[in-house]
């Protein structure tokens, strides 16, 4: 790969997923949004993760961040790093919904998920937060407490890169329970911090919500991304199709045309409630297509992590 590869491109979730190695995936994914941040109006944003000023004459060339100039060939001084004690979550859904792509061109949401989840584990260490991470579908899958050292971070990634494995065949029959799996966290966990779920929260959202609120009754900050394929907003389908089910396996031959409007209405109303009651509960809600570039996901986790600080 060219050493001066566009900062967007390594952004592009079809691009990433090109690369075989998840800790290379995290890096560049990082740093390209980093790199991008100084080439826009959210420059304010990067001081949460390093501080950056253009070079000038007479400063130290020690102090020039060669990486960022590798990305975007442009000079910038690093000034410092600001150490936080801020300890996080990420909670990945590994149920079969999730296993789900509506063309090859796109990662599955799973896919997209772990790759969302190590470039926010990588940015968390480097940021000197301790993060932790917990997979589920109907049950807990792999709890990891949270720690904050440089070595971590390959426990972490070893964790997703197996998921990521498994993501392009993801088997039927793993049933999701969010607000069960979000219910067992919220009990583990006694001091104060920030929850990521990453999920297409495709389970009862009653539930689902009575799992976050659970988060916020004690007091922890809570980030919901909230991952979908554009097939499934938008509903493009026109010939008579056979719909699978991929956590039951039940199938349903039908004519789209007929139920698409009905469809879109039914889907719309269960995205506005997640919308709406994340709003009501201070709960940040992001809601991501899988051809969504990284930096929006990872811009919402910057202005929560600002306001905890």
């Amino acid at each position: 790969m060219p050493a001066k590869t566009d900062s967007r491109a390594l952004l592009d979730p079809y691009f990433v997923s090109k690369l075989r190695r998840l800790d290379l995936v995290a890096r560049l994914v990082v740093e390209g949004f980093i790199t991008g941040l100084h080439k826009s109006p959210y420059h304010g944003f990067s001081v949460e993760f390093a501080e950056h000023r253009p070079y000038m004459p007479g400063d130290p060339i020690h102090s020039i961040d060669w990486k960022v100039y590798a990305k975007s060939d442009r000079l910038f001084i690093k000034e410092f790093e600001e150490e936080t004690n801020l300890r996080s979550y990420l909670l990945v859904d590994t149920s079969s919904s999730m296993g789900y792509r509506s063309n090859d061109s796109l990662l599955t949401k799973l896919g997209y998920g772990v790759y969302l989840a190590a470039a926010l584990a990588y940015m968390m260490i480097q940021q000197q937060d301790a993060v932790g991470l917990l997979t589920f579908d109907e049950e807990v899958r792999r709890f990891i407490p949270s720690r904050s050292v440089s070595t971590h971070l390959r426990v972490l990634l070893g964790e997703l890169d197996r998921l990521a494995r498994s993501a392009p065949q993801l088997e039927t029959g793993r049933r999701t329970s969010i607000g069960k799996s979000l219910h067992h966290l919220a009990d583990r966990l006694t001091r104060r911090g920030l929850v990521i779920l990453i999920s297409d929260l495709m389970d009862h959202p009653m539930e689902v919500l009575a799992g976050l609120k659970h988060f916020r009754h004690r007091r922890h900050e809570v980030v919901v991304f909230h991952l979908l394929d554009p097939a499934e907003v938008e509903f493009p389908f026109r010939e008579e199709t056979v719909f699978v089910d991929m956590e039951t396996d039940q199938r349903l031959s039908t004519t789209p045309w007929e139920y698409a409007g009905e469809y879109r209405e039914q889907v719309e109303r269960w995205r506005r409630t997640y919308r709406r009651t994340c709003a009501e509960h201070a709960i940040d809600y992001a809601e991501i297509r899988t051809d969504t570039p990284y930096d929006v996901a990872l811009l919402r986790y910057l202005e929560k992590r600002r306001r905890l600080h």
